[in-house]
């Protein structure tokens, strides 16, 4: 089965796939989308409007081509950097001293080892900030985690995702500049079966070393970011950080977390009648539990098998059947849209780490987010207004 998914992947097949999802997307799908949302009471969410229906369907379709076919959009991965006009890439150099206890164990069991990987550096609009330079006095950085279901994406500053590090440094004044991880990307059957967890775990915690002991930045000046699986990546960082807090060679947890729709149960705890996964039909993510969701889950997984979702804290900390203590964790803002597929999770990781931590608008840590009628990951999209821009405004406010 898991064939059919990558069955438009070699040439000349590929080519031809391409142009009839453009062909028929630009003269029958577009067209169509136009005239059944032109009354308001057929669009997906009463709230919307035209513009908003068509353009999260387009959304929707764009994520379908791209996730069949493996590497119909090739973009920059862990093992080479990706110069061009402006990028600012660095090798992250690994670090196996800091990998110990269940990780090091999991790391064993998957064979995966530290290796090095690129970095980039992102400043802000109008400032040009020299690689890796030290911080100044009270200079906050972004270390932003990309999402992309652990097996797409890029942390490149020319893919998709990138636009969500530019949105937030360009709202929040204490930032000038980000630093975004090319952590490794999974995969299995029939592409080699490559960096299974906690491969990105790894990179995760190498990338953060390098910001604290390397560029010199003080902990309590960093500000760790992940959209999507980014989100799930930045809690196992986070995790780790607070679990190991007592043993010198690795750094403390950073100032804050911001989590933008994050993947955090990659079980099927939340799959059940009426659940976001079913009723959130609005919203342009793949369904997890597709083939190509699951197929991402399969490589992220690797030997560790699908079960290890079911019981594991750092794959799938929202999980119903698990118990994952937050407590240590530092002050965190969760965003969420109401018309997410991954919505039940998210909703249940919050009361998680609020049960631990403490709501925000009190003396807790927890600043909880909601958009409602939102999509996944809404903030990357300029058309996605004024709902994009009111929740940055808040991220800053919160930073």
């Amino acid at each position: 089965m898991m064939l059919q998914i990558f069955s438009s992947r070699r040439q000349p097949i590929k080519t031809l796939y391409l142009i009839y999802q453009v062909l028929s997307t630009v003269f029958i799908r577009l067209p169509y989308w136009i005239v059944i949302y032109a009354p308001k009471h057929r669009r997906p969410r009463p709230s919307w409007s035209l513009k908003r229906s068509v353009m999260v369907n387009l959304m929707r379709r764009l994520c379908y081509v791209s996730a069949r076919p493996s590497e119909i959009f090739v973009s920059p991965n862990h093992l080479a950097i990706s110069d061009g006009p402006g990028i600012k890439g660095v090798w992250v150099e690994a670090a196996p001293h800091l990998i110990t206890g269940d990780v090091a164990l999991w790391a064993s069991i998957a064979n995966v080892k530290p290796t090095r990987i690129p970095g980039y550096w992102i400043d802000k609009r109008g400032v040009d900030i020299p690689t890796g330079q030290k911080p100044i006095a009270g200079e906050k950085v972004l270390y932003s985690l990309h999402g992309g279901a652990y097996t797409q994406l890029s942390a490149h500053p020319k893919d998709s995702v990138g636009v969500i590090i530019r949105n937030i440094i360009r709202h929040c004044q204490p930032v000038q500049r980000a630093f975004a991880l090319e952590y490794r990307l999974s995969s299995t059957d029939p592409l080699p079966n490559a960096n299974p967890f906690p491969a990105a775990l790894i990179d995760a915690i190498a990338g953060y070393y390098y910001l604290v002991n390397t560029v010199g930045f003080d902990p309590s000046d960093v500000i760790i970011e992940g959209d999507s699986a980014g989100g799930n990546l930045a809690i196992a960082l986070t995790r780790y950080l607070v679990e190991h807090r007592d043993r010198p060679e690795i750094p403390p947890a950073p100032d804050g977390i911001i989590l933008v729709s994050p993947w955090t149960d990659l079980s099927n705890s939340h799959d059940r009648p009426n659940s976001s996964l079913t009723t959130s039909s609005a919203d342009y993510l793949i369904d997890p539990n597709s083939m190509c969701g699951l197929w991402s889950r399969q490589a992220f997984l690797g030997p560790h098998g699908l079960g290890a979702a079911c019981f594991n804290r750092y794959i799938s900390p929202a999980s119903l059947r698990i118990t994952a203590s937050f407590t240590g964790f530092p002050r965190t803002f969760l965003v969420t849209g109401g018309a997410e597929k991954l919505y039940d999770s998210i909703f249940t990781l919050k009361n998680k780490m609020v049960a631990d931590m403490g709501e925000g608008d009190g003396e807790g840590q927890v600043t909880y987010y909601e958009c409602p009628d939102a999509v996944h990951d809404y903030i990357a999209f300029p058309w996605y207004e004024p709902e994009r821009t009111d929740t940055l405004r808040a991220i800053a406010k919160w930073i």
